[in-house]
């Protein structure tokens, strides 16, 4: 799945992320980057609004474990099961959410236990770019179930 497909699923089945006007600017294996204008996310600061910064950090992560799982060729669900958001400096223009594996996370670990188990968990983070700097960081752990049925799939697809 390319940038294109990708940004097409995101506002199909997410419609937050078309409401947040996001684009998908880079998205493979090892990363996936996310961009989006201050406007449809601006609070009454006119910086971002942290729940905006939250939700792209998170589809950016999400987005990120997804495409792994599917070049695995495993069915599965994906949820979000905890996160935690540091937010440094204020966003005052467009900004971009870059998603990757947490330094600690054991890919195959990962993979191997959600084909043994059913379940898998997998940390991974995102963080928010403006202007060359970090301006907020996600770390998240996400959870993978397998084994569910066609039908259950096709709804998380």
């Amino acid at each position: 799945m390319g940038e294109p497909e990708l940004e097409r699923y995101l506002h199909e089945h997410i419609p937050l992320s078309k409401a947040m006007a996001v684009e998908v600017v880079a998205a493979d294996k090892d990363r996936v980057v996310l961009k989006a204008p201050l406007a449809p996310n601006i609070n009454h600061r006119e910086t971002l609004f942290g729940g905006s910064a939250v939700a792209i950090a998170i589809l950016a992560a999400w987005s990120l474990v997804r495409l792994r799982l599917k070049g695995e060729g495993i069915g599965f669900r994906l949820v979000i099961r905890r996160n935690s958001m540091t937010y440094d400096l204020p966003v005052h223009g467009a900004f971009t959410a870059r998603a990757f594996l947490d330094p600690a996370a054991d890919w195959s670990r990962f993979v191997t236990m959600l084909k043994q188990y059913g379940m898998a968990r997998i940390p991974a983070v995102a963080e928010i770019d403006y202007e060359g700097q970090v301006a907020c960081r996600l770390t998240a752990e996400f959870v993978a179930l397998s084994g569910a049925t066609p039908a259950t799939l096709a709804a998380y697809d």
